[in-house]
């Protein structure tokens, strides 16, 4: 179910029967000549789409606008939008909280941005998750619910379903893992990034413009083709089914 599609009736039986709820977030940058602004939020969007058709969750519309940094150009090259980390960081919270004041206890964030474990943006979008988690709670249970007598047994009551345990509510992630990397490699507008954009979005890349780049990190684009594409994509999507509950 595409959220931006739905109905109240059809979100509120999705909410009761505490379907998956997925955020694709990604950023708008420059990825060389021959590919798309949008190619990381064209990643995570599509490649959840592909689990949206086979199950019952639901797909929020995608996050375009992340902290794309200037790290692979600047401003010169009027292609990247870069947002401040702690104005995203705040974006973030609010989004989180509206969906668990409206009842949502099974949501997902995937970004598809930059390769260091941990890295800023996935930080901002993962401290906006825990400190809504806090405010949910204290604005639900009062200042000191944890410290209240009745609450003395509160982890041990954790339940074994993800709904029970508010730590769970919220998970952040990444599109693709380090074992995947690892089979394939990865890249910034290379061989692998350029291949897995043109099997998901085939419309986001220019082939024939491959031999105008003039930057160091598109140089093995040469090599891509969209049938890598489809076996990372057929990588990552087995592990999205296993992390999407």
């Amino acid at each position: 179910m595409k959220l931006s599609y739905a109905y109240p009736r059809e979100l509120k039986k999705a909410r009761e029967e505490n379907w998956p709820l997925a955020i694709p977030l990604g950023v708008i940058e420059y990825h060389a000549e021959h590919m798309a602004v949008g190619c990381d939020t064209f990643i995570a969007e599509r490649s959840l789409e592909i689990l949206e058709k086979e199950r019952n969750m639901v797909l929020a519309p995608p996050f375009w606008y992340g902290p794309a940094s200037w790290a692979v150009a600047g401003p010169e090259q009027p292609c990247s939008i870069h947002v401040d980390y702690d104005a995203f960081e705040k974006m973030f919270h609010d989004i989180f909280i509206s969906l668990l004041d409206g009842g949502w206890r099974n949501i997902y964030v995937f970004y598809f941005h930059q390769s260091e474990a941990l890295n800023p943006m996935g930080l901002s979008v993962m401290k906006a998750a825990k400190t809504a988690v806090f405010e949910f709670l204290q604005n639900k249970k009062g200042y000191g619910w944890w410290g209240d007598e009745k609450n003395a047994a509160f982890y041990e009551s954790l339940g074994q379903e993800d709904k029970d345990n508010p730590w769970n509510w919220i998970k952040v992630l990444t599109i693709s893992e380090q074992s995947i990397t690892d089979e394939f490699g990865f890249d910034h507008a290379g061989k692998w990034e350029t291949s897995l954009l043109s099997h998901l979005a085939p419309a986001a890349v220019k082939y024939e413009r491959r031999q105008d780049n003039r930057a160091w990190f598109a140089r093995s684009a040469q090599e891509a083709s969209p049938e890598i594409g489809r076996q990372m994509t057929k990588r990552i999507v087995e592990r999205l089914r296993s992390l999407i509950v």
